[in-house]
């Protein structure tokens, strides 16, 4: 079951991947300050079919296609946001934004504290992320502890259809850059859309309530952790499953709330375990709920090398539902 959605909200079924598209029809349709600018976002329809069809419909003065210069297009969507537009920027993949690095980090996330609080950079980041589709080192990866790390941006991570459609509007609203990873995996899936929101973008969701064990992640991997509950749930095991949505800020009252009911964690990242959010969050339950905790804390990362291109070794490589299983049903053990 879903917890912290409302069962009142109608809703209609669409693909990730539509519900993305749906989100920047309604953003482009309502506001005439927004525009999408990106590599292949217009003609080509993105490189992911997200943008297909909106250039016919909203013309080449909001479907901008850009040169290959990830930092040169990202600079001018921070000036049209200091100058009043409310650009969406797209990044082709998550691996490209590093290109980008020092637009956003030193200057998109910046501004506001160098100017004393004068200047706001509304701007919204959208990028492609995670692995599964074999394409490679240089497309794959999950990089979104990067950009949680730095202060001055916020970070979502939409992995229902719900937040695929409406993160984009609450992004934009808000007067700072706001970054979005959309995990490539997700995009054929088909699901359910309401009509709202679910919550503020900037809170943790218990997507399954449970009483046992919690499985925290976000992204691609949320529904692997789901898929790891049902099973858990035949073995007796009631997994409590908390998406955490926003990365930066992290919703700690929910997640430490959560632990403090099923007094153990699993973390499920697609990151590497060095120098990761899943590491991230096992410190914050050590410093905050370590009294709550009946055994250690566990974490599901994917292994520490580039992303492999053949399938089975990419599949080795990435955090998979048995590994999720295994994790709780050890920490049930007191292993």
């Amino acid at each position: 079951m879903l917890s912290d959605t409302n069962p009142e909200t109608s809703s209609e079924t669409m693909s990730y991947r539509e519900a993305l598209r749906a989100g920047l029809v309604e953003a482009l349709t309502q506001d005439r300050r927004v525009f999408l600018m990106g590599e292949d976002v217009g003609r080509y329809g993105g490189c992911y079919a997200v943008s297909k069809g909106l250039l016919a419909q909203f013309g080449a003065d909001r479907i901008i296609d850009t040169p290959l210069c990830e930092s040169g297009f990202v600079g001018v969507g921070i000036g049209a946001a200091l100058g009043g537009m409310r650009p969406i920027v797209e990044v082709m993949t998550v691996n490209f934004s590093l290109l980008a690095m020092d637009q956003i980090v030193n200057t998109a996330a910046t501004l506001r504290h160098m100017s004393g609080g004068q200047f706001n950079v509304p701007l919204v980041i959208r990028m492609a992320c995670g692995a599964g589709r074999q394409l490679a080192a240089q497309h794959s990866h999950s990089w979104e502890n990067f950009y949680a790390h730095i202060p001055g941006l916020k970070v979502l991570s939409p992995a229902t259809h719900g937040d695929a459609r409406h993160m984009l509007g609450q992004a934009l609203a808000d007067p700072d850059p706001v970054l979005i990873f959309e995990h490539v995996m997700l995009l054929n899936e088909p699901g359910a859309v309401p009509d709202s929101p679910d919550a503020p973008m900037e809170k943790a969701l218990i997507r399954r309530l449970g009483s046992d064990i919690s499985l925290i992640s976000y992204g691609g991997n949320l529904h692997k952790a789901l898929t790891a509950a049902e099973q858990l749930e035949q073995d007796g095991i009631s997994a409590e499953v908390v998406d955490l949505r926003c990365l930066r800020p992290l919703d700690k009252s929910t997640l430490l709330e959560s632990v403090r009911k099923t007094h153990r964690a699993v973390i499920i990242d697609e990151g590497w375990k060095t120098g990761s959010l899943a590491g991230e969050i096992s410190a914050i339950i050590m410093e905050d709920g370590f009294w709550s905790l009946d055994a250690p804390v566990k974490r599901i990362c994917s292994a520490e090398v580039p992303i492999p291109y053949p399938q089975h070794l990419e599949q080795a490589a990435l955090p998979q539902v048995e590994q999720i299983v295994a994790a709780a049903l050890a920490t049930m053990d007191g292993r």
